[in-house]
């Protein structure tokens, strides 16, 4: 028997009975099962569902490229086009604003304001707050319009063009510049109670939602038409429209600032970041060389004597003979710088400084001031005054027909002879050629032909024509003012270098400025410019009074009891400007007090007296001695005391 054991036989396990119910899984070997015939008739079908894995890949493709057009998108704004769309978000959310700078003041050399500031709004709005998108109405412009128009006093139609814009991304308009405090109240009281209602009721819309304002200043003028020549006006840009409102302009207007901040829905975020503001700077106070009684007292004085008068206008202007400094300088008729709606246009300006007139009688002065310079005369010389005189081709006279007047040089200036005047500046050169050239020059010294030195605008330089084109009549009438043209403020400074003892100081109008750090800087000294002697000062001074004091003077009404007064009348035929031929006359009256110790010069003037007497003496005069007498008792000058000189007038043959 071998050691290895048989094979053992596998012996199949009994088979696992089967439940009723169940199949038997085929097995190796087994038969396979037989195939379902057709359905039986009434058994319920079967549906079979698709494989849900197609449609999965498909709505994750999708999803796939939504997301990657949003990751292109936000790369655009956020990477590519960054900075282009944070200019505009920048645009859109923060407004700028111009921050006005207050105006500085004017004042007269006592401080007392004569134009000032005072607070006031620019109403302006946003147009974009007005669309049909913003209100949920179509007429939200015109509706706005015609709650504004009353209040603003503008035409509803301009209203609306300013509302509804062609640049429909406008954000910023003005509607109306300068308004009262109770204007914008108004205003804010009734876009307060659109609102209330717009909350209550959700169909109404809040039409002034898009009103604002931005605070601002007026212009004020307390004392009306009080020296509205020389202060001038402000346009409705807030800027100087003439007089020293335009001159100093710059100096008075400041720097306006800058405010940039966030809005929403035309309110204000305080808290968002990026706001920024640029504080506007005041603009600098005025303090002018007038004295607003004096200059009171000279614009009544030539207001009440040109209505008299029926004249065109006139003016008068004061100054001080030491400073040269202009205490008054009156017009008439005037006009009000805030409220020029009722202004004429002629009266506009100051005509002190902007007409150019035939100065007559008062300019036979310089004549004399040239004699005496020159040694041709003096006061006592005796001149034979004929009651004509021909010369070229003209017949001379005198104002009035007379017989052979016996004159001195003194009685000619007394008496204000035209023919004693030619007379007199015959003896200037040997020649009239050279007679004329030495006049020529003291004229220009005087300050003739040229600029006061004041800058003021529009201001004229008269006309002086140079010697060797004179007409031959011109050679005798420019002695004694005719064929030469001034404007008042140079003639009363012939009389002021006179008073000054020969020595032309530049006249002044402002003595300086207090900028806005309260520091106050004079105005820089005036020119000073000998002319004559302080002897031919003192002599033409004493030759002058006889045109007052003496009875066979012109200037008679003009006397102040207890002062010495010298002084000078003057009437010339007047060029009319419409024309520019000769038609009326020009009367004035020119000079100085006290006579020996002079303090003020006084210089009026009227163009056009059409009632009553045109002479000088007779309507400036009196209006002379009234501003005079003002001005010596508010600077309280006290009178010298000493005799005057009597000079004599007349010679026996």
């Amino acid at each position: 028997m071998s050691d290895r054991e048989p094979p053992r036989r596998r012996v199949p396990a009994p088979a696992r009975p089967v439940r009723p119910g169940t199949a038997r899984r085929p097995g190796p070997g087994a038969r396979p099962a037989r195939r379902p015939g057709p359905p039986r008739p009434g058994a319920p079908k079967v549906i079979r569902l698709g494989s849900p894995r197609p449609r999965l890949r498909l709505i994750g493709v999708a999803l796939t490229l939504v997301l990657l057009a949003f990751v292109v998108r936000l790369f655009q704004v956020q990477a590519v086009d960054a900075s282009t769309y944070a200019a505009k978000a920048e645009q859109n959310r923060y407004v700028g604003q111009v921050l006005a700078a207050e105006r500085g003041e004017i004042t007269d050399r006592n401080g007392v304001a004569l134009a000032t500031s005072e607070d006031a709004y620019d109403i302006t709005a946003d147009p974009t707050m007005f669309t049909r998108d913003e209100l949920k109405i179509a007429d939200g412009p015109e509706q706005a319009a015609a709650l504004l128009g009353p209040i603003l006093g503008q035409d509803q139609d301009e209203l609306v063009e300013k509302l509804r814009p062609e640049n429909e991304s406008l954000r910023y308009v003005k509607l109306a510049g300068r308004q009262t405090p109770q204007v914008w109240k108004q205003i804010k009281d009734l876009k307060s109670a659109l609102a209330k209602k717009a909350e209550s009721d959700g169909s109404a819309a809040n039409v002034l939602a898009g009103v604002f304002s931005v605070p601002t200043s007026k212009r004020v003028y307390p004392n009306n038409e009080l020296a509205a020549g020389i202060l001038g006006w402000v346009n409705a840009e807030g800027r100087g429209g003439g007089g020293i409102e335009l001159q100093l302009d710059k100096r008075l207007a400041g720097k306006d600032g800058k405010i940039r901040y966030a809005q929403s829905g035309g309110r204000l975020v305080p808290t968002a970041g990026g706001s920024t503001e640029t504080p506007a700077v005041p603009g600098s106070d005025i303090e002018l060389t007038i004295d607003r009684d004096i200059q009171w007292a000279a614009q009544n004085a030539i207001s009440r004597q040109v209505k008299e008068s029926a004249a065109d206008r006139g003016y008068v202007i004061v100054q001080d003979t030491r400073t040269g400094e202009v205490l008054a300088m009156a017009n008439a008729p005037g006009f009000d710088p805030g409220d020029l709606s009722e202004a004429e246009p002629e009266t506009l300006g100051n005509a002190a400084l902007q007409d150019a007139f035939e100065p007559g009688s008062t300019a036979k002065v310089l004549s004399m001031a040239a004699v005496l310079e020159e040694n041709a005369a003096t006061p006592g010389t005796h001149v034979v005054v004929p009651n004509r005189l021909h010369r070229g081709d003209r017949l001379f006279k005198d104002d009035i027909d007379h017989p052979t007047w016996y004159l001195t040089l003194n009685g000619v200036l007394a008496k204000s002879s035209n023919i004693g005047t030619i007379l007199a500046t015959g003896q200037l050169g040997r020649t009239q050629a050279q007679a004329n050239k030495v006049l020529y020059e003291y004229l220009r010294k005087f300050g003739l032909g040229s600029h006061t030195g004041l800058g003021f605008p529009g201001e004229t330089k008269g006309i002086l024509a140079p010697p060797d084109t004179w007409s031959t009549s011109q050679q005798y009438t420019i002695p004694f003012g005719q064929g030469v043209s001034v404007n008042a403020m140079q003639a009363a400074s012939v009389y002021s270098t006179i008073a000054n003892g020969g020595v032309r100081i530049e006249p002044t109008l402002v003595r300086g400025s207090t900028g806005p750090d309260g520091r106050f800087t004079p105005a820089p000294e005036p020119d000073r410019t000998r002319v004559v002697s302080e002897k031919t000062a003192k002599t033409l001074a004493r030759m002058l009074e006889s045109v007052v004091d003496d009875e066979e003077g012109t200037g008679t009404k003009a006397r102040i009891p207890g002062y010495r007064v010298a002084g000078k009348t003057g009437t010339a035929n007047r060029v009319d400007p419409a024309t520019g031929k000769y038609r009326g006359y020009t009367s004035s009256f020119a000079g100085f007090a006290p006579a020996d110790k002079p303090r003020i010069t006084v210089y009026c003037v009227i163009q056009n007296a059409t009632e009553g007497s045109y002479f000088g003496g007779q309507i400036c005069g009196p209006v002379y001695k009234q501003v005079m007498e003002f001005a010596l008792k508010t600077l309280q000058v006290p009178p010298t005391g000493a005799e005057p000189a009597d000079l004599p007038v007349t010679f026996t043959p």
